[in-house]
């Protein structure tokens, strides 16, 4: 009885070397796990600089193809057909292309807005292409275009700054020799920081000097909400003040009382 108790604890004891085995192991699967996971980084990685490369390529093939004839083939630009794009960055290409400007359609006093020519991904392209050989601002961080700023602050900025040429409401105004200030109520957040950025055709530049990040994040902000507010009095006549409610009041006003005087003459004879 004894010597087969003795024969059952001999066979529960483990062996010495099962620690060693078993950290062994486990630093195998732990070597073995970080070398695949590395591999998945470096792969996802070069995939991703394979992608980017490949949109610069295809960047610089629509470039030629609809945009060399007027800024040439080395951005250079071409006297009496299109500017010089050194220095103008991706900033200013995004702006251009998704606001249908670009190409242009004729020559004009200014560029206007048109049905939109390429996708999102082949203006990304140019706009990469145009930034790796003609670097300039770039696109703006998420949190300058979140739309959470100040948005009273920002209301007051556009008044000093803006509004002399869009209009108090945004409403876009008459310039002069043909030229006008759009209509920025469509506008999206990006556009409206790269209008500010890069001063397209009759708007000025206004650098960090004129109106910080943040001042720039604020008008985004108070536009933003301007576009989402409701017009609680009805229909708004172009948000242009008292020539257009005076001009509707002169024509359906008063036009209404004549008729009304007219019907009343021709029934009463």
């Amino acid at each position: 009885m004894a010597r087969e108790k003795l024969k059952r604890r001999a066979r529960g004891r483990r062996s010495p070397f099962a620690a060693a085995i078993l950290i062994g192991v486990g630093l195998l699967a732990t070597g073995g796990i970080y070398a695949g996971a590395s591999a998945a980084v470096a792969a996802t990685d070069e995939a991703t600089t394979t992608t980017t490369q490949a949109s610069a390529e295809e960047g610089e093939t629509l470039f030629q193809a609809n945009c060399a004839t007027c800024h040439g083939m080395d951005l250079e630009g071409r006297e009496g057909f299109g500017p010089s794009l050194n220095g103008v960055g991706e900033l200013a290409v995004h702006f251009q292309m998704s606001t249908g400007r670009m190409p242009m359609q004729m020559h004009g006093p200014q560029a206007d807005q048109k049905p939109v020519q390429f996708t999102d991904e082949q203006i990304e392209s140019v706009a990469l292409y145009v930034q790796s050989v003609a670097p300039g601002p770039e696109m703006p961080s998420s949190r300058i275009i979140d739309g959470n700023g100040d948005v009273s602050h920002g209301a007051e900025l556009f008044r000093i700054n803006c509004a002399m040429c869009h209009n108090v409401a945004a409403a876009g105004g008459a310039l002069t020799q043909g030229k006008f200030a759009p209509d920025i109520m469509d506008t999206t957040p990006e556009n409206i920081y790269a209008a500010m950025v890069t001063g397209p055709q009759n708007m000025p530049v206004f650098s960090n000097m004129n109106l910080t990040e943040e001042d720039k994040r604020d008008i985004i902000s108070a536009l933003l909400y301007q576009q989402e507010a409701q017009a609680p009095g009805g229909f708004t006549l172009g948000s242009l003040g008292p020539v257009s409610e005076g001009l509707f009041i002169w024509i359906f006003g008063i036009g209404g009382l004549i008729a009304v005087a007219v019907w009343i003459t021709a029934k009463s004879n």
